[in-house]
């Protein structure tokens, strides 16, 4: 599997589970591919709540997402949750001058004439990570309320990969439906349920564990995970 050059969109919604859309970011960019971010403004909420990511929708820049530098991640306490999913890789990057930034695209919320409304526009895939259940609501009956259920319908109808990761417990009967709708029209709706069996013992492995499983159905090779099976 060859990763470089793929585009990928990437939607942040309201659901709890921000560390998993920030490590998908940073593993999608560090394998080479370009991601089209959108995040809904209960998206940056939670981004704020759980990873003190303090974001202005009208324009987001990768470092928002992905700090740079030590002093950074030191400037608040709640980031020490985000080293610990992230590591070094972004540290790493700065300090070799990759021109990452350069294959990261920010659309906001609400601008439908973005590339990614359009099915002219190529992609490989598209991941709605947390994945709301207004967000599946309205990806599951087509509404295009917003640019991110507009990108997720304009996957489904051109039957590119859409990916949805729900991070909700316990289900409702209308939850359970709406992803059932979704899978019927063609999503593949993986759920944020780290296993264990790999071995982890902190929390980037339960975080990678997920994202390692968003990473192979776009067909992003990865390391990211022990694999069932696979030696010690």
């Amino acid at each position: 599997m060859t990763s470089a050059g793929k585009k990928i969109v990437l939607a942040m919604t309201g659901a709890s589970g921000a560390a998993y859309a920030v490590r998908l970011l940073d593993v999608l960019l560090a394998a080479g591919c370009d991601v089209a971010v959108s995040i809904s403004p209960a998206g940056a909420a939670v981004l704020k709540q759980e990873l003190d990511l303090d974001l202005d929708l009208k324009s987001v820049a990768l470092d928002d997402l992905l700090p740079p530098t030590v002093d950074d991640f030191e400037t608040s306490p709640r980031w020490e949750t985000l080293r610990a999913v992230l590591g070094d890789g972004p540290l790493d990057r700065h300090r070799a001058g990759d021109a990452v930034v350069d294959r990261f695209t920010y659309h906001h919320h609400q601008n439908l004439f973005a590339p990614i409304a359009s099915g002219s526009s190529l992609t490989a895939g598209m991941v709605v990570c947390p994945c709301s259940g207004g967000t599946l609501s309205g990806i599951a009956h087509g509404t295009s309320a917003n640019l991110i259920q507009r990108a997720a319908d304009v996957h489904l109808k051109e039957r590119r990969k859409l990916i949805l990761v729900p991070r909700e417990t316990p289900l409702s009967m209308i939850q359970l439906d709406n992803m059932r709708r979704s899978a019927e029209a063609g999503a593949v709706v993986l759920p944020a349920m780290p296993g264990w069996y790999h071995g982890a013992r902190t929390l980037r492995d339960l975080v990678d564990f997920v994202v390692a499983r968003i990473c192979d159905q776009l067909g992003v090779a990865n390391a990211l995970m022990k694999r069932w099976g696979e030696a010690e």
